[in-house]
Protein backbone atom coordinates (compact mmCIF):
# COMPACT_ATOMS: atom_id res chain seq x y z
CA UNK A 1 0.00 0.00 0.00
CA UNK A 2 1.60 3.25 -1.10
CA UNK A 3 1.27 6.49 0.82
CA UNK A 4 0.25 9.33 -1.55
CA UNK A 5 1.10 12.01 1.05
CA UNK A 6 4.72 10.92 1.50
CA UNK A 7 7.36 13.23 0.05
CA UNK A 8 9.57 10.60 -1.56
CA UNK A 9 12.63 12.81 -2.26
CA UNK A 10 12.99 13.82 1.40
CA UNK A 11 11.47 10.85 3.27
CA UNK A 12 13.68 8.43 5.16
CA UNK A 13 14.79 5.28 3.39
CA UNK A 14 12.58 2.94 5.41
CA UNK A 15 9.54 5.16 4.67
CA UNK A 16 10.26 4.97 0.95
CA UNK A 17 10.62 1.19 1.05
CA UNK A 18 7.39 0.93 3.04
CA UNK A 19 5.69 3.16 0.48
CA UNK A 20 6.83 0.73 -2.20
CA UNK A 21 5.07 -1.99 -0.24
CA UNK A 22 7.97 -3.64 1.61
CA UNK A 23 6.88 -5.16 4.91
CA UNK A 24 10.20 -6.41 6.25
CA UNK A 25 12.64 -3.55 6.70
CA UNK A 26 15.28 -5.06 8.98
CA UNK A 27 18.87 -5.41 7.69
CA UNK A 28 18.98 -9.14 8.43
CA UNK A 29 15.36 -9.77 7.44
CA UNK A 30 13.09 -12.37 9.00
CA UNK A 31 15.91 -14.90 9.38
CA UNK A 32 17.75 -12.65 11.83
CA UNK A 33 14.58 -11.80 13.75
CA UNK A 34 13.74 -15.49 14.06
CA UNK A 35 17.17 -16.16 15.55
CA UNK A 36 16.63 -13.38 18.10
CA UNK A 37 13.32 -14.93 19.09
CA UNK A 38 15.01 -18.31 19.62
CA UNK A 39 17.68 -16.76 21.84
CA UNK A 40 15.06 -14.95 23.89
CA UNK A 41 13.38 -18.18 25.03
CA UNK A 42 10.07 -16.40 25.71
CA UNK A 43 7.59 -17.77 28.24
CA UNK A 44 3.80 -17.18 28.22
CA UNK A 45 2.74 -14.09 30.16
CA UNK A 46 6.14 -12.37 29.99
CA UNK A 47 6.30 -8.74 28.90
CA UNK A 48 8.04 -7.20 25.91
CA UNK A 49 8.69 -3.54 25.13
CA UNK A 50 9.25 -3.09 21.39
CA UNK A 51 10.83 0.13 20.13
CA UNK A 52 9.65 1.58 16.82
CA UNK A 53 6.97 -1.03 16.23
CA UNK A 54 6.14 0.22 12.73
CA UNK A 55 3.06 -1.66 11.47
CA UNK A 56 3.00 -4.11 14.39
CA UNK A 57 4.11 -7.23 12.51
CA UNK A 58 6.78 -8.30 15.03
CA UNK A 59 4.53 -7.53 18.02
CA UNK A 60 1.70 -9.60 16.54
CA UNK A 61 4.03 -12.51 15.75
CA UNK A 62 5.38 -12.48 19.31
CA UNK A 63 1.93 -12.52 20.87
CA UNK A 64 0.61 -15.25 18.57
CA UNK A 65 3.56 -17.59 18.85
CA UNK A 66 4.76 -17.10 22.40
CA UNK A 67 1.69 -15.72 24.21
CA UNK A 68 3.63 -12.79 25.63
CA UNK A 69 2.26 -9.31 26.24
CA UNK A 70 3.76 -6.63 24.00
CA UNK A 71 3.80 -2.87 24.41
CA UNK A 72 5.08 -1.15 21.29
CA UNK A 73 6.15 2.46 20.87
CA UNK A 74 6.02 4.10 17.44
CA UNK A 75 6.61 7.73 16.49
CA UNK A 76 4.76 7.89 13.15
CA UNK A 77 0.99 8.34 13.72
CA UNK A 78 0.06 6.69 10.42
CA UNK A 79 2.10 3.63 11.33
CA UNK A 80 0.44 3.57 14.75
CA UNK A 81 -3.00 3.60 13.12
CA UNK A 82 -1.98 0.80 10.74
CA UNK A 83 -0.50 -1.27 13.59
CA UNK A 84 -3.65 -0.92 15.68
CA UNK A 85 -5.77 -2.02 12.72
CA UNK A 86 -3.52 -5.06 12.24
CA UNK A 87 -3.81 -5.90 15.94
CA UNK A 88 -7.61 -5.69 15.82
CA UNK A 89 -7.68 -7.89 12.71
CA UNK A 90 -5.58 -10.47 14.56
CA UNK A 91 -7.85 -10.30 17.62
CA UNK A 92 -4.95 -9.47 19.94
CA UNK A 93 -6.14 -6.28 21.65
CA UNK A 94 -5.67 -7.93 25.06
CA UNK A 95 -2.06 -8.90 24.36
CA UNK A 96 -0.63 -6.16 22.17
CA UNK A 97 -0.79 -2.39 22.54
CA UNK A 98 0.91 0.20 20.33
CA UNK A 99 1.29 3.72 21.65
CA UNK A 100 2.48 6.84 19.86
CA UNK A 101 5.74 8.05 21.32
CA UNK A 102 9.42 8.79 20.88
CA UNK A 103 12.24 6.40 21.78
CA UNK A 104 14.08 9.38 23.31
CA UNK A 105 11.30 9.74 25.88
CA UNK A 106 11.08 6.20 27.19
CA UNK A 107 11.12 7.67 30.70
CA UNK A 108 7.41 8.39 30.16
CA UNK A 109 6.69 4.64 29.95
CA UNK A 110 6.23 3.22 33.46
CA UNK A 111 7.45 -0.11 34.71
CA UNK A 112 10.03 -2.67 33.70
CA UNK A 113 9.84 -5.49 31.17
CA UNK A 114 11.23 -8.98 30.73
CA UNK A 115 12.49 -8.04 27.27
CA UNK A 116 13.16 -4.97 25.17
CA UNK A 117 13.22 -5.51 21.40
CA UNK A 118 14.82 -2.97 19.06
CA UNK A 119 15.42 -3.68 15.38
CA UNK A 120 17.16 -1.21 13.03
CA UNK A 121 16.63 1.60 15.54
CA UNK A 122 19.98 2.30 17.18
CA UNK A 123 21.75 2.40 13.81
CA UNK A 124 19.83 5.58 12.99
CA UNK A 125 21.12 7.45 16.05
CA UNK A 126 24.32 9.41 16.64
CA UNK A 127 26.76 8.03 19.23
CA UNK A 128 25.26 10.24 22.00
CA UNK A 129 21.78 9.21 20.83
CA UNK A 130 22.70 5.54 20.99
CA UNK A 131 24.03 5.98 24.52
CA UNK A 132 20.87 7.79 25.67
CA UNK A 133 18.50 5.16 24.26
CA UNK A 134 20.59 2.26 25.59
CA UNK A 135 20.58 3.82 29.06
CA UNK A 136 16.77 3.98 28.99
CA UNK A 137 16.57 0.42 27.68
CA UNK A 138 18.64 -0.72 30.66
CA UNK A 139 16.32 1.09 33.10
CA UNK A 140 13.24 -0.50 31.49
CA UNK A 141 14.52 -4.06 31.88
CA UNK A 142 13.92 -6.13 34.96
CA UNK A 143 17.12 -7.42 36.60
CA UNK A 144 18.28 -10.24 34.35
CA UNK A 145 15.96 -9.07 31.57
CA UNK A 146 17.08 -9.43 27.97
CA UNK A 147 17.70 -6.80 25.31
CA UNK A 148 17.18 -8.17 21.80
CA UNK A 149 18.97 -6.05 19.22
CA UNK A 150 19.08 -6.23 15.40
CA UNK A 151 21.21 -3.57 13.70
CA UNK A 152 23.28 -2.63 10.68
CA UNK A 153 26.94 -3.65 10.82
CA UNK A 154 29.93 -1.84 9.32
CA UNK A 155 32.83 -4.26 9.31
CA UNK A 156 35.16 -1.36 8.51
CA UNK A 157 35.04 2.10 6.83
CA UNK A 158 32.54 3.26 9.46
CA UNK A 159 32.93 6.98 8.74
CA UNK A 160 32.75 6.55 4.96
CA UNK A 161 29.69 4.31 5.17
CA UNK A 162 28.02 6.73 7.57
CA UNK A 163 28.43 9.61 5.12
CA UNK A 164 27.08 7.70 2.12
CA UNK A 165 24.18 6.12 4.01
CA UNK A 166 23.13 9.42 5.58
CA UNK A 167 23.02 10.93 2.10
CA UNK A 168 20.78 8.28 0.51
CA UNK A 169 18.68 7.25 3.50
CA UNK A 170 18.13 10.84 4.69
CA UNK A 171 18.71 9.99 8.35
CA UNK A 172 21.81 9.95 10.53
CA UNK A 173 22.55 6.29 9.85
CA UNK A 174 25.61 5.31 11.87
CA UNK A 175 26.33 1.56 11.81
CA UNK A 176 29.13 0.28 14.03
CA UNK A 177 31.61 -2.56 13.90
CA UNK A 178 30.96 -5.77 15.84
CA UNK A 179 33.32 -4.75 18.63
CA UNK A 180 31.89 -1.24 18.89
CA UNK A 181 28.29 -2.48 19.07
CA UNK A 182 29.14 -4.87 21.89
CA UNK A 183 31.08 -2.13 23.70
CA UNK A 184 28.18 0.34 23.36
CA UNK A 185 25.81 -2.12 25.01
CA UNK A 186 28.32 -2.97 27.73
CA UNK A 187 28.74 0.71 28.60
CA UNK A 188 24.99 0.84 29.30
CA UNK A 189 25.14 -2.23 31.56
CA UNK A 190 23.94 -4.67 28.91
CA UNK A 191 26.23 -7.67 28.62
CA UNK A 192 26.01 -9.45 25.26
CA UNK A 193 25.51 -13.18 25.80
CA UNK A 194 24.97 -14.23 22.19
CA UNK A 195 25.54 -12.47 18.90
CA UNK A 196 25.75 -13.22 15.19
CA UNK A 197 26.83 -11.27 12.11
CA UNK A 198 26.14 -11.90 8.44
CA UNK A 199 25.59 -10.17 5.09
CA UNK A 200 22.92 -7.52 4.62
CA UNK A 201 20.31 -8.47 1.98
CA UNK A 202 17.67 -5.77 2.37
CA UNK A 203 17.29 -5.22 -1.38
CA UNK A 204 18.42 -8.64 -2.54
CA UNK A 205 15.90 -9.92 -5.11
CA UNK A 206 15.95 -13.56 -4.01
CA UNK A 207 15.66 -12.69 -0.32
CA UNK A 208 12.84 -10.26 -1.02
CA UNK A 209 10.78 -12.97 -2.73
CA UNK A 210 11.47 -15.37 0.15
CA UNK A 211 10.42 -12.88 2.82
CA UNK A 212 7.66 -10.91 1.13
CA UNK A 213 6.13 -13.70 -0.94
CA UNK A 214 5.79 -13.67 -4.71
CA UNK A 215 2.65 -11.54 -4.84
CA UNK A 216 3.89 -8.79 -2.55
CA UNK A 217 7.32 -8.86 -4.18
CA UNK A 218 5.60 -8.25 -7.54
CA UNK A 219 3.69 -5.32 -6.03
CA UNK A 220 6.93 -3.85 -4.74
CA UNK A 221 8.63 -4.19 -8.14
CA UNK A 222 5.60 -2.67 -9.86
CA UNK A 223 5.57 0.34 -7.52
CA UNK A 224 9.29 0.87 -8.04
CA UNK A 225 8.98 0.60 -11.82
CA UNK A 226 5.92 2.84 -12.18
CA UNK A 227 6.73 5.55 -9.61
CA UNK A 228 9.85 7.49 -10.66
CA UNK A 229 10.34 9.21 -7.29
CA UNK A 230 10.38 5.86 -5.47
CA UNK A 231 12.54 4.25 -8.16
CA UNK A 232 15.16 7.01 -7.88
CA UNK A 233 15.47 6.64 -4.12
CA UNK A 234 15.57 2.82 -4.19
CA UNK A 235 18.27 2.81 -6.86
CA UNK A 236 20.35 5.28 -4.82
CA UNK A 237 20.13 3.03 -1.78
CA UNK A 238 20.86 -0.07 -3.81
CA UNK A 239 23.96 1.59 -5.30
CA UNK A 240 25.38 2.33 -1.83
CA UNK A 241 24.54 -1.17 -0.57
CA UNK A 242 26.35 -2.63 -3.58
CA UNK A 243 29.32 -0.28 -3.15
CA UNK A 244 29.86 -1.52 0.39
CA UNK A 245 28.79 -5.10 -0.23
CA UNK A 246 31.82 -6.51 1.58
CA UNK A 247 31.66 -4.06 4.49
CA UNK A 248 27.92 -3.84 5.21
CA UNK A 249 26.13 -6.54 7.12
CA UNK A 250 23.85 -7.00 10.07
CA UNK A 251 24.40 -7.92 13.69
CA UNK A 252 21.96 -9.45 16.15
CA UNK A 253 22.66 -9.47 19.87
CA UNK A 254 21.00 -10.88 22.96
CA UNK A 255 22.21 -8.97 26.00
CA UNK A 256 21.34 -9.30 29.69
CA UNK A 257 20.77 -6.38 32.07
CA UNK A 258 23.19 -6.84 34.95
Amino acid sequence: MTNPTLNHPTASGHQVLAAAGKKYLRPGGRIATEQLFQWANFHPGETVLELASSFGYSAIALAQRYHVKVLGIEKDPESVACARANIRAAGLENQVEIIEGDIFHLDKIPGQFDYVLAEAILTMQSPPGKAKVLKEIYHHLKPGGKFLSHELLARNKEAEIHADLARVIRVNSTPLSEANWIAALATAGLQVQQHLTSSMNLLNLRRMIQEEGILNALRIFWNILTQPSIRKRVLEMRHVFHKYHHELGYIIMCAVAE
